[in-house]
């Protein structure tokens, strides 16, 4: 089984998957969430979700940059767990969509360990890529 070529950010899965699940969020999940937490439960809710392909999109465009990409990946993983906490408010306090929120927190914290083995293998390539020009520093 050989690996597709990256040659953009819509091609990790990890942000296919991340979109998808801000997607299922924004038409399933908030519509149905009452109007008292418009501006709590609701607003952090879509904001996290929707933050996560933002900033792995973000990211990538850094991707030569270490520490620019690494913290894009950071922030990404931060909005998943939040969004994660979220979810799970839906589902225990409005037991709104449970199966669905139950699906979704599933798919976000694989989303966490999928960000965090990209940062990992990304950092692996990145120093095999070193020029022989840095291997004399």
């Amino acid at each position: 089984m050989g690996m597709e070529q990256i040659r953009s950010f819509r091609d990790l899965q990890v942000y296919q998957s991340s979109y998808r699940g801000s997607i299922l969020i924004a038409t399933r999940i908030l519509p149905k969430l009452p109007e008292s937490e418009k501006y709590d439960l609701k607003d952090q809710l879509s904001r996290a979700s929707k933050a996560i392909p933002r900033l792995i999109a973000e990211g990538y465009a850094k991707k030569h940059q270490k520490f620019g990409f690494q913290k894009y990946i950071d922030d990404a993983m931060a909005e998943c767990n939040e969004t994660i906490v979220c979810l799970e408010h839906v589902k225990d306090i409005y037991k709104i969509e449970i199966e669905l929120c139950e699906e979704l927190i599933i798919l976000y914290d694989k989303t966490v360990r999928q960000l965090f083995k990209l940062a990992e293998a990304w950092d692996g390539f990145k120093k095999r890529r070193r020029s022989p020009m840095e291997d004399k520093a």
